[in-house]
């Protein structure tokens, strides 16, 4: 019922908000008499800030349409892999009518970047993509809003999740041979539990994983988040966020955890520092600065867009990963699709090197979580594991802004392009093989130059990492602290013109 008292609040306040839309620009726009009154500015600003707090935010587009590669723009085309009920496979491919730069891309490694299915959109690491997309092949899962699948597709479990994450992985194997996989938060347990799963039953696993402020073992640590979910009861989340999507849309009738209960979460989590961005907000409308403004209004819409997570996949993540702590007490079965239950265990893993990020200030995933991915995988050797702690970094800050392009991003590079072998043709036969070039471009051996591996580990700068070492005998990282994580609006300032990339004037004449 919940859920139908909020749509319908949400429609009897649309044509106010749509009312001080067209009230901010009519004290704005320099053609209007209104502009010339004295508290025009502040009228302005006054209803635009009205307009943000009160609008329907849907989904945002990742809008990267080229990137920089050692001072050559490439074309970037994003485009659907594969389309499941709950997700799209989306990848970025990039175009040059470069020979050299179209060598180089072809040469890069495969990566699969799966985004967290956690309240918000996949577009949440557009940083993370643009970034990656400058030295690798980047696919990522874009999860789907649960309110717009309909019942006739069926429900969504956790075990559909590790199920998702194993097709796109052997999709990518029988394209490019193999490939590696990096996980953000949420999805490093179902990432775990997939390449387990895998290397169980014997099938080639992913070349590496890097895995990145997520809850491996909930138990080390404890955040707020973690807190609510010992707290409560499992049927507390199912009596008090669980309801039905309305008649309005394709979803009407399924259950969800709505998107609209997610972001009252994640407000009250720092309630006075939203209220303050919003303030600095009114006051730079005031003062005219546009780019402060701008930088406002990419944050919150990227912040405020919000999606619906199916019942059963949430509940079921609770109580695996927050409650019961099942895969690291080696309780955790999955079903296949084929309907086979499998035990979990990552100790089978040994063939896939593992990297682990955690961010020092991280109020999500607490210090030590992500990490326990270590223990876990005592079945890959000592030289192939590695952990980083971002120094002054939080959550956000391990995978976008300043901390995540100068700290974290060229050790995970380093590490990837240390693991990256000899790409192979396809194992199964596809419609169309991807990143194809004329013979005459086509370099006669692919190959990941060791020293070039070498020698980006060496510059990856590695303050923070360490290899890691057996169980009960690890040292924390040295190294100077970097200031304390900045306001995440206030990073988005910083950074608004360097992370908005224009676009090319290349002709996107050959696939790269």
């Amino acid at each position: 019922m919940l859920y139908h008292i909020y749509e319908t609040q949400r429609s009897l306040m649309e044509p106010f908000t749509d009312f001080a839309q067209a009230a901010a620009k009519l004290f704005s726009n320099p053609m209007s008499p209104f502009s010339e009154s004295p508290l025009a500015q502040r009228m302005s600003a006054g209803y635009e800030l009205l307009y943000r707090l009160g609008k329907d935010y849907e989904k945002p587009a990742f809008e990267i349409h080229s990137v920089d590669v050692d001072g050559v723009g490439v074309a970037v085309h994003e485009r659907i892999e594969m389309d499941k009920p709950f997700c799209e496979l989306r990848r970025f491919k990039r175009f040059s009518d470069d020979p050299a730069t179209l060598t180089k891309l072809k040469a890069q490694p495969v990566v699969l970047i799966v985004a967290p299915l956690s309240g918000h959109y996949a577009t949440l690491l557009r940083d993370t993509v643009r970034t990656m997309l400058k030295d690798h092949k980047v696919y990522i899962t874009d999860w789907k809003n649960a309110r717009l699948v309909p019942l006739a597709d069926g429900e969504f479990h956790l075990d559909d999740y590790v199920n998702y994450v194993q097709e796109f992985i052997r999709h990518l194997q029988g394209v490019y041979g193999n490939c590696h996989v990096i996980s953000v938060c949420q999805p490093t347990v179902p990432v775990l539990a997939a390449v387990s799963l895998m290397a169980s039953r014997g099938e080639t696993t992913p070349l590496s994983m890097t895995m990145m402020g997520g809850p491996i073992d909930a138990r080390k640590s404890p955040t707020a988040v973690n807190n609510l979910a010992t707290n409560r009861s499992f049927e507390w989340f199912e009596n008090n966020v669980i309801y039905r999507v309305p008649e309005n849309f394709p979803g009407a009738g399924r259950r969800v955890y709505p998107g609209f209960l997610q972001y009252t979460g994640f407000v009250a989590m720092n309630p006075d520092r939203h209220a303050s961005s919003h303030y600095d907000y009114f006051k730079d409308l005031i003062k005219g600065d546009d780019a402060s403004v701008e930088a406002h209004r990419k944050f919150y819409d990227e912040y405020n867009a919000v999606l619906d997570m199916d019942a059963d996949y949430y509940l079921e993540t609770i109580q695996t990963v927050f409650q019961d702590y099942k895969l690291v007490n080696g309780t955790w079965d999955v079903r296949s699709p084929e309907g086979k239950i499998e035990r979990v265990r990552p100790q089978d893993i040994k063939t896939t090197a593992l990297f682990t990020v955690e961010g020092e200030l991280d109020d999500i995933s607490g210090s030590g979580q992500t990490e326990a991915a270590h223990d876990l995988c005592s079945g890959i050797v000592r030289k192939e594991q590695r952990h980083l702690e971002a120094k002054g970094a939080g959550h956000y800050g391990i995978f976008s802004g300043r901390r995540w392009r100068e700290v974290v991003y060229p050790q995970v590079r380093a590490f990837i392009l240390q693991h990256e072998q000899p790409q192979k043709k396809a194992a199964v036969p596809v419609t169309e093989t991807p990143d194809d070039n004329p013979p005459s471009l086509a370099p006669k051996k692919v190959a990941a130059p060791k020293a070039a591996a070498r020698t980006a580990v060496k510059a990856a700068a590695p303050v923070a990492t360490r290899w890691v070492a057996p169980a009960g005998n690890r040292t924390k990282p040295t190294g100077a602290a970097a200031p304390a994580e900045a306001d995440p609006v206030a990073a988005a300032k910083a950074t608004v013109s360097a992370a908005t990339p224009s676009r090319t004037r290349r002709s996107a004449a050959r696939k790269a």
